[in-house]
């Protein structure tokens, strides 16, 4: 449904106004709960929504400052610090530690 809405409008907004700009929250607050109600992501709030979509796209690949930019997030480290998760638990930094020559 959003692909098909991104290709029909001509807007930069998932759901703009009919003239263009933003819609008032409340207003896309309710849009969103019509178009999910009878699907799994029924109940599902905004923010939520945000969170699902930033998870969806971390999951894809894209770096942070790609999804800040999505999200119109100013700083990355908002991005990083609220919707993204940490990575720490792979082994490359272990991995390029142990190939670096340590001097004595």
């Amino acid at each position: 449904m959003l692909k098909g809405r991104q290709v029909e409008s001509e807007s930069e907004w998932v759901f703009p106004t009919t003239t263009g700009p933003l819609r008032d929250p409340d207003n896309a607050r309710a849009d969103l709960r019509d178009a999910v109600k009878k699907t799994q992501w029924a109940g599902l709030h905004p923010h939520a929504f945000r969170h699902l979509v930033a998870t969806m796209l971390d999951a894809a690949g894209l770096s942070a400052r790609e999804i800040a930019d999505y999200l119109g997030h100013e700083r990355v480290s908002m991005t990083q610090d609220v919707y993204m998760t940490r990575k720490s638990r792979g082994s490359s930094a272990a991995a390029a530690l142990a190939n670096m020559q340590l001097s004595g």
